[in-house]
């Protein structure tokens, strides 16, 4: 071969191998790109797949720190990171410091049990240690080797703990910081820019997860609680009740159900304004929780997940009502003693917009037992007992027995019968006499009403309160006003004398508090053609509660007609001497429980002792009802009472009998 050939040979094999060299390296090339290219692609997915598997958990989770807790899992496990942790804000959506969740994936556990305890005692505020940068700065945070840091808890964790790399996000909601996760690893790790997006994302996903839950939530809540006190409404009470007497059952105990109502609700109502009742009703409800030891739900970890009943629980069914649910009820003293504690702390006064308002309840408690195939029926049958404590005389106690069913039957019966026995014209006053003590001298008579039902008559204990409760008290109030009136009128006419016969009417508070009720009063004075001085119209206490300046602009008013005013069953209300002075008052009536007992009680003695001192501080007369013996007589008579009724003189009296007592008006004082 020529020379010049050969050398052409060598140079084409030449330029061969550096074309074979160059391929090969094109291929080395691409191969570690597609290797690069795939690890990106499977690091990318199992980023997508973290994210998405955290996304779809949280919105499915039944609680935020279900949420969290799967978020802190899927993350170490993820990064392969040894220790998680989560911070909850625990008064979402309020604002308020971070605690720990008490959410952990802790494979170091034993090193790390001291620091794990100091975390979950903590509250974290922005710029508190490593992890208050998260909070101050609202992003993650990396931390490459917490030895190399100059934080005094970075230094604390590296040493007792052998953690070396840190990092954090948050999970905003709004402007709060809801969550803060954090991990750690025993290891030195360079930053990650696309774990930390990663990170990101999954702070943004579970915010609009937690956003999601809280007003989830919150529809929850206000469907099953009152919005005015937050107590559990009527709704959620019932469902409650309803596991109660389940769990009862099964476990053999017993349940018991306290009905409470207010007595003077209705007045501060509707003579302070509904703002001033929904005040007294917010009032009612902490004393309430606050008089009982285990009051509330257990409150599980998770705030937010469904509450297990327990101990006690009160509920606000509406209006003035409240009910208290007992677990574990031995005998039937526990939840009287309950009762008694609620209704003391009740009887303090409560101040409503400066004022002393005073309140009260009436219980009834209902103990579940074999009969019982649902918490209605308790519930029921707690509401009979209210009112029959209601109907003793208020701010009372009292159990449920059978016998209440039938009594609530009259009471409906009692009901219908009443809305038409006006129309019926089935009422009638009898009157008792007033007798001036010093003479035996009858001044007056008070008008007494009493219901001719069939060929019965009812006493005003059995239908007056469910009068007042049904409303029917104002008109029947205006028809005793009037028809005492025109009797009067009638007897001044057939028994002139110097001083003029008087009439004694009772006054509901209901009546009291209507805005023209003075001028009805004018109205059956005039009809009547009496003078005014000769009506003497009786008020309770109970009736001056609530507003004492408008009461007060009410008698003035009264006084202004002409009429007398006396304050009824003294002694047993709640009136306060700092108004008493200034009521424009004639007299006041001792309560014939004082009366009954003041012969044999140095107690009662002194209490009619003091109420007749008052009454002469004052310059008003005092009677004294309830008079049954000649020793009651002496006794009042040496205290100077004025004057007295009872059954000594005489009892209630028809309109007839008591024109033939007319004409012998004086009764015998002595023995």
């Amino acid at each position: 071969m020529p020379p010049d050939e050969n050398d052409t040979t060598v140079a084409q094999l030449a330029l061969l191998s550096r074309r074979l060299e160059r391929e090969h390296k094109a291929r080395l090339a691409a191969e570690v790109l597609a290797e690069q290219g795939l690890r990106e692609l499977y690091q990318t997915q199992q980023e997508l797949r973290l994210l998405v598997s955290i996304a779809d958990t949280a919105n499915q989770s039944s609680s935020i720190t279900g949420a969290l807790r799967f978020a802190v899992t899927s993350i170490c496990n993820h990064t392969g990171w040894e220790v998680g942790h989560a911070y909850l804000n625990h008064q979402l959506p309020a604002a308020s410091p971070l605690r720990s969740a008490r959410i952990w994936n802790d494979n170091l556990a034993p090193a790390f049990a001291e620091l794990r305890d100091l975390t979950e005692q903590r509250s974290l505020v922005a710029s508190d240690g490593w992890p208050g940068r998260v909070l101050a700065v609202r992003q993650p945070v990396w931390i490459r080797d917490l030895a190399a840091e100059p934080d005094a808890e970075c230094q604390e964790l590296s040493a007792a703990g052998q953690l070396r790399a840190a990092f954090a996000f948050p999970v905003i909601i709004g402007e709060e910081v809801a969550a803060l996760l954090e991990f750690y690893c025993t290891r030195v790790q360079d930053e990650d820019p696309s774990l930390l997006s990663l990170l990101s994302q999954v702070g943004i996903q579970l915010s609009r997860a937690v956003e999601r839950k809280i007003s989830q939530d919150k529809l929850v809540y206000d469907a099953t609680h009152d919005a005015l006190t937050g107590l559990p409404n009527r709704q959620s009470f019932r469902q409650l009740l309803a596991q109660a007497l389940l769990q009862a059952q099964q476990r053999d105990t017993h349940c018991a159900v306290l009905f409470i109502d207010l007595d003077h609700f209705k007045l501060v109502n509707d003579s302070m304004g509904h703002h001033a009742g929904d005040q007294l009703i917010v009032h009612v409800a902490r004393r309430i929780r606050s008089s009982l030891q285990r009051l509330e739900l257990t409150t599980p970890p998770d705030q937010y997940a469904r509450p297990s009943c327990g101990g006690a629980v009160v509920a606000r069914l509406g209006g003035d009502e409240f009910t208290v649910l007992l677990e574990d009820v031995i005998a039937e003293s526990g939840p009287l003693q309950v009762a008694e504690q609620i209704q003391e702390v009740l009887k303090q006064p409560f101040q409503i917009y400066g004022q002393d308002v005073y309140s009260g309840a009436s219980i009834g408690i209902a103990l579940s037992a074999p009969g019982y195939y649902s918490g209605d029926e308790i519930l029921r049958d707690a509401d009979m007992a209210m009112y029959q404590a209601k109907s003793r005389g208020k701010s009372r106690c009292s159990v449920f027995d059978r016998s209440m069913r039938d009594l609530a039957a009259r009471r409906l019966t009692i009901e219908n019968d009443l809305r038409r026995a006006l129309t019926r014209q089935e009422f009638l006053l009898n009157y008792q006499p007033i007798v001036a003590l010093d003479n035996g001298e009858i001044i007056g008579f008070e008008a007494l009403i009493r219901w001719r039902r069939g060929s019965t008559i009812v006493p005003p204990s059995d239908f007056i309160p469910v009068a007042d409760n049904m409303g029917l008290i104002i008109p029947i109030g205006q028809w005793v006003l009037e028809e005492a009136c025109r009797t009067l009128r009638h007897w001044q006419n057939h028994f002139p004398r110097q001083n003029p016969l008087t009439i004694s009417v009772n006054v509901s508070p209901r009546q009291f508090r209507q805005p023209n009720f003075v001028m009805q009063v004018g109205r059956a004075l005039h009809n009547a053609g009496i003078e005014p001085s000769a009506l003497t119209l009786e008020i309770t206490e109970g009736a001056t509660m609530g507003n004492p300046e408008r009461a007060i602009a009410t008698l003035l008013q009264l006084r202004g007609l002409g009429v007398k005013l006396s304050i009824d069953d003294f002694g047993t209300g709640y009136s306060s001497l700092s108004y008493l002075h200034r009521f424009p008052l004639h007299a006041l009536k001792i309560d014939r429980s004082f009366i009954a007992r003041i012969d044999g009680s140095f107690q009662s003695f002194q209490v009619v002792h003091s109420i007749m001192s008052l009454a002469n501080n004052l310059g008003i007369g005092v009677v004294a009802e309830g008079i049954e013996t000649i020793e009651q007589v002496e006794q009042l008579r040496a205290l100077l009472c004025q004057f007295g009724q009872g059954y000594h003189f005489s009892r209630p009296l028809t309109q007839t009998d008591a024109q033939q007592l007319l004409t012998r008006p004086v009764v015998c004082l002595t023995r």
